[in-house]
């Protein structure tokens, strides 16, 4: 497998696909069969790619995608840590208290934070509870 990152000269719109081969690429271009996702054009041409990996100072080679996730990775476990120190941990009991809150009009000094079902979730929201779904991670040394 091979990924190509496309252009479509129409709409100037680039994006990421795969290939089983360069041949195959080449067969689809000539055939007219590859299209863009946005206009449907098939004005879609290769770009200028580069592979995604770095070389450290010890010349060990570092994966760009690798990089990316603890980058990320790090951002989240930031968010949590701040959740932690400025919200109340209620556990299961999330879906309970954000009702009792919001309906019984409760006057909380902070925030509140916990673990709720998809469609418990969907329920609050459709209730108009302001919830928000965020990731967690569990702080492991990679």
């Amino acid at each position: 497998m091979i990924l190509y990152k496309l252009i479509c000269k129409d709409c100037e719109i680039s994006f990421d696909s795969w290939f089983s081969s360069s041949r195959e690429y080449d067969k689809l271009k000539k055939k007219k069969l590859l299209n863009c996702y946005n206009c449907d054009s098939s004005n879609v041409e290769k770009t200028l790619m580069s592979p995604s990996v770095f070389r450290c100072k010890n010349n060990t080679k570092i994966d760009k995608q690798d990089l990316k996730y603890k980058e990320i990775k790090k951002t989240i476990l930031e968010y949590q840590n701040f959740i932690k120190k400025n919200l109340d941990y209620v556990g299961e009991n999330f879906a309970y208290q954000a009702r009792s809150i919001h309906y019984k009009n409760k006057k909380v000094a902070k925030g509140i934070y916990g673990t709720v079902s998809k469609e418990e979730f969907k329920e609050l929201s459709e209730e108009g509870i302001e919830v928000e779904m965020i990731p967690w991670v569990k702080n492991i040394v990679n």
